[in-house]
């Protein structure tokens, strides 16, 4: 059988991206990460994307379906003690503020955060992992 005739049999989409968004890569590498180091067994990981899935907002076709996993992901982390919501919101924005400054093509850094906010000192997280 050929290359050829072998990627005809695979399902439709099947050489589709598996993430839309690189951000999406990154949630899923670091959940698994998280688990590998022992944060949370798969069932908690589970249990915690399902209630988010669930929820009466979530697309009917999925699409937001990785902003599903990083809500269960920040809510695995607060239940956890390593990082709460504003602890998250706190570093999300100095990424954000970070970006913004960065020039085209250069490396992100939080260190170009041109605000640096002095809670990120003190939102050290609470457990190490």
């Amino acid at each position: 059988m050929s290359r050829h005739e072998a990627a005809a049999d695979l399902p439709a989409g099947f050489d589709e991206p598996v993430f839309a968004e690189p951000w999406q890569a990154e949630a899923f590498a670091l959940t698994v990460a998280l688990h590998e180091k022992g944060l949370f067994s798969w069932s908690e990981w589970a249990d915690a994307l399902s209630a988010e899935v669930k929820k009466p907002d979530a697309a009917s076709d999925g699409h937001d379906y990785y902003e599903h996993w990083l809500a269960a992901l920040e809510k695995l982390l607060a239940a956890k003690g390593v990082a709460g919501k504003s602890d998250v919101d706190t570093l999300a924005a100095a990424w954000e503020r970070a970006a913004h400054a960065t020039p085209h093509g250069k490396p992100i850094l939080l260190e170009n955060d041109p605000a640096p906010d002095s809670r990120l000192r003190a939102a050290r997280p609470k457990r190490s992992i």
